[in-house]
Formats: structure tokens, C-alpha cells, sequence
């Protein structure tokens, strides 16, 4: 395992990190503890030393699941939690700082843990981003020991611009992957000049980046990649980094020509990303312990060549760029 800096924490985490979305089982299944503790143990013998997770992840059971395991270790675990999604309706005027505080206590307790490491808001209205009272809240809560850190989850790069200009973001996680570019411009010159730790969600595009997909793959009823294609329940751009599914599927299948003795993509997919020195950590999750194993191949894969590369990034321009790379 290699380990960067998480920008102005100054925490060693490891870049191949651990997202807790669906560590209870895949998305619709039902939350399962064996199963959310099988993944977490292994990943933490593993090496991962930094997890994600959220107040709304299967209503709290994920970071019980989270906290249960780090309790158990002797390991230092960072853990970072989110909050803000559960506000409804999910609107500007419903973010007070009596709610926030109230979210980050309730995922104190859940967890069982006496400090949160890193607390997100969770894609909040961009109305928020120019509330410096909701800031203010966090330096109360790190005072008060509830807290070492704030950063912020986004949806789209100009919001991430805006967050930054609190000194007390110390984070932000966004998605970027083969998909979607557009962070690496403008914006990850910017995190670096204020020494802000880059988190990279959704680094598979919702598992289409893996290579395993096709046109007749289903997805149950309650699973975001059948509900949300087109954004009915948050945002479209967390699904399949919203492309549309069938594009998604046509890039892919080019993407298999630069590996063609390779049947998961998954690996070169987070090889790509690893690549940007700004990124501190990839939070890819994993429904079952052969995600982690999966992930960490990466490890066991020869560098991209500069060749590979290019293809990728052609790839993104042929078919993904027109779709995606103004929207988010």
C-alpha cells in the first residue's frame, strides 16, 4: 500500500482508501453486518487506513458497522463521516447549524467513536457555500473535541471552487475518473495551492469503468443504476457518472482493446487516477471482500504506458467530453 498526505490534515492515509455506500451489501440487497465487517477487517489488514462513510448510508447502519470495526483495531483508522442528506426537503433554508450539529452527534453516537477525523457536508445547495455561519459551526464543534476536521462532498466543480475559499476546508471529494476529467483542470490547481486533500468518489463509474457490464446486465428496482439514470432520486451525475448507459457501454468496449488479455478494467481504471499527484485518496466501494481484492490488484498491474494513457484520455474526448465535462 502507498500512503499521501491528506492535504492540510496532514494524515498519512492510504490512496487506495475504502467508500462504505454499499458495505452492507450491493445497493437495494439489505444491510448485512457479516458482511459490512468482512469487507471493513479485510481492508484494514490490507492496509487501508482511511474509510468514507455517511449518516445516511442505509440509515445509519453503515456507520455503526464502521465504528463497531475501528473500535475493534488497534490500527490507527481514520474514519471521515458526512452530513446534511438528511435534511427534507433537501433546500438551502433547512441548513441551521443547530441541525448540522445535531447530525454530527447523532453520528458520534452511532459510531461510538469520541472524535470524528473528518466531517463532510454531503453535496450541499450551492446557497450554502455563501452562509459563513454554517462554516463557523465546525471550528465550534472541533473546540469542543467532536471534530478534527471539515471538508465537503460536491457535485459539481464550481462548487468545490466556492469551498475552498473557507480556510477551514480542508477537503473536498469529488468524483473523477476516465469519465469524467474535468476536476484535473482548474480545480485541482487550485486544492493545491491552498493545500486542500483531494477525495475521489465514484472512480468506476458506478461499476461501468470495471469492463464487466453489457446491455442485458439488470439492476434491482432499488439499486440507483436502474432509478436514477436520468436523476429521480439526487443527482444523475452519481449514476454511471451520468452518462447515458448505453454510451457508457460503447467507450468501454474501445477501453477493452488497450487491455485485451485483461477482463476487469477495474484496476487500470484506478491506475489512471492514481497518476494525478493532487489526488490524495480513491474511495471506491466494495459490496463484497472481492471488491477490496479487486482494487488492489492495482498493485499487481504493470504502470500505464504513456500509449495506454493517451487511448484513455481519447476515449473521454470521442465520446464522454460532449456528454458530461460542462455539467459537473
Amino acid at each position: 500500500m502507498n500512503y499521501r498526505t491528506l492535504g492540510k490534515t496532514n494524515f498519512k492515509i492510504s490512496e487506495l482508501s475504502l467508500g462504505t455506500w454499499q458495505v452492507g451489501g450491493k445497493w437495494g440487497s439489505g444491510f448485512s453486518d457479516e458482511n459490512a465487517e468482512e469487507i471493513l477487517h479485510t481492508a484494514i489488514d490490507s492496509g487501508i487506513n482511511f474509510i468514507d462513510t455517511a449518516d445516511v448510508y442505509e440509515n445509519g447502519m453503515s456507520e455503526s458497522a464502521v465504528g463497531r470495526v475501528v473500535r475493534s483495531r488497534s490500527e490507527r483508522i481514520y474514519v471521515a463521516s458526512k452530513c446534511g442528506r438528511f435534511i427534507n426537503p433537501h433546500i438551502n433554508e433547512n441548513y441551521q447549524p443547530k441541525v448540522l450539529r445535531q447530525y454530527v452527534e447523532d453520528s458520534l453516537r452511532r459510531t461510538g467513536l469520541e472524535c470524528l477525523d473528518l466531517i463532510q457536508l454531503h453535496c450541499p445547495p450551492r446557497e450554502v457555500y455563501y452562509r459563513p455561519e454554517i462554516f463557523e459551526l465546525f471550528e465550534r464543534l472541533k473546540e469542543e473535541g467532536k471534530i478534527l476536521h471539515l471538508g465537503v462532498s460536491v457535485e459539481k466543480v464550481e462548487d468545490a471552487l466556492k469551498a475552498i475559499e473557507f480556510d477551514n476546508v480542508t477537503t473536498v471529494q469529488i468524483i473523477f475518473n476516465v469519465f469524467r476529467q474535468r476536476p484535473a483542470e482548474l480545480f485541482f490547481q487550485e486544492a493545491a495551492k491552498r493545500n486542500v486533500g483531494i477525495i475521489v468518489r465514484v472512480p468506476l463509474a458506478s461499476g461501468l469503468l470495471t469492463g464487466l457490464y453489457h446491455k442485458n446486465t439488470a439492476f434491482g428496482k432499488d439499486d440507483h443504476r436502474f432509478f436514477n439514470r436520468e436523476g429521480a432520486g439526487f443527482d444523475k451525475g452519481e449514476t454511471f457518472s451520468g452518462i447515458p448507459y448505453e454510451l457508457g457501454l460503447t467507450a468501454v468496449e474501445e477501453l477493452k482493446a488497450l487491455f485485451p488479455n485483461e477482463k476487469n478494467l477495474a484496476p487500470r481504471a484506478l491506475q489512471w487516477i492514481l497518476q494525478f499527484p493532487a489526488v490524495s485518496c480513491i474511495i471506491p466501494g466494495a459490496s463484497k471482500v472481492e471488491h477490496v481484492h479487486s482494487n488492489l490488484s492495482t498493485y499487481d498491474l504493470p504502470d500505464l504506458s504513456a500509449d495506454q494513457i493517451e487511448g484513455m484520455n481519447t476515449i473521454y474526448e470521442k465520446y464522454i467530453k460532449k456528454e458530461v465535462h460542462h455539467l459537473w
